[in-house]
């Protein structure tokens, strides 16, 4: 039986190229048949997964520039039946793909949100003149290329290999660093791992709340490398937080801090405890 793999298509994103690479990972592990399932929207790869219809969802969580990715935070609080296994850091190295004889005659650049932002001062630069379209990936505008020179994508070269579209610059992102973490996630339980993720909420938001939450972390010294807020969606003023620790979630540790602040933290739940895995560039990112 093949696995099949959940991921923000059309062919050619960077979420693609995570998923060749968890591909190959499950392959080195035995399973012999790898299906892709190409979905419209990130949010879709995670529903697809908690519906039974993937075995796996390959997700964009946070990239060096633009910052985390709102919607799979999101998405993930809300489907409790599924766990992180992996953390898959990717360079990224946008390219400007037009049928375009020159850049002055560019009128508007599409790409996702997080990819227009990774390239905000180059864009500010070499096309002041360019509106700029937020879509759905960075590959979703591709098929319109061809039809109309006024309009560019940000996407990766290998996008443009695959649909067949001139590189007009590259790199093009302001940071020549930048890089992007993916979390591979399925519906089984695990708790391997040299990181945790973690979600919860406070009871009540009165002074000092957060802060208990934290030193029971901190007293035991174990490293909080992220934390962040997002709107539960309930009222004005309600968050939840998510935070990552250098530590297994079934540590003693980590256990322990975990018991302490039961009676502080609401709804607080563990992402999954995983490994995180740097990958190359070009590492496995043919089709």
């Amino acid at each position: 039986m093949a696995v099949s793999i959940a991921h923000l298509g059309p062919a050619g994103t960077y979420t693609e190229v995570a998923a060749l690479n968890l591909a190959h990972m499950l392959q080195e592990q035995g399973e012999t048949e790898i299906q892709r399932i190409a979905c419209s929207t990130i949010d879709q790869t995670l529903y697809c997964v908690d519906r039974g219809d993937a075995d796996w969802a390959i997700v964009p969580v946070e990239n060096s520039i633009g910052g985390s990715v709102p919607i799979t935070l999101d998405t993930l609080w809300q489907l409790e039946n599924l766990t992180i296994h992996h953390a898959l850091v990717l360079p990224i190295a946008h390219g400007l793909l037009s049928h375009s004889p020159d850049l002055s005659q560019i009128r508007s650049v599409a790409s996702h949100p997080q990819a227009l932002a990774q390239c905000r001062i180059w864009l500010d630069t070499h096309l002041p003149q360019a509106e700029r379209i937020p879509m759905n990936s960075t590959t979703e505008i591709l098929t319109q290329l061809p039809d109309d020179q006024e309009l560019a994508a940000i996407a990766s070269p290998r996008a443009a290999q695959l649909h067949q579209i001139p590189v007009k610059a590259h790199p093009i992102n302001d940071n020549l660093e930048n890089c992007t973490r993916f979390w591979a996630i399925n519906r089984q339980p695990l708790t391997q791992g040299s990181r945790t993720s973690l979600v919860f909420s406070t009871y009540a938001n009165v002074p000092g709340a957060l802060v208990k939450i934290l030193q029971a972390f901190a007293e035991r010294r174990i490293n909080m490398s992220r934390i962040e807020s997002r709107p539960t969606q309930k009222s004005l003023g309600d968050y939840l937080f998510f935070i990552d620790i250098e530590d297994n979630a079934n540590s003693a540790n980590v256990r322990a801090a975990l018991e302490s602040i039961t009676d502080i933290a609401e709804n607080l739940r563990v992402l999954g405890s995983y490994d995180l895995i740097p990958l190359q560039a070009n590492s496995h990112a043919d089709p």
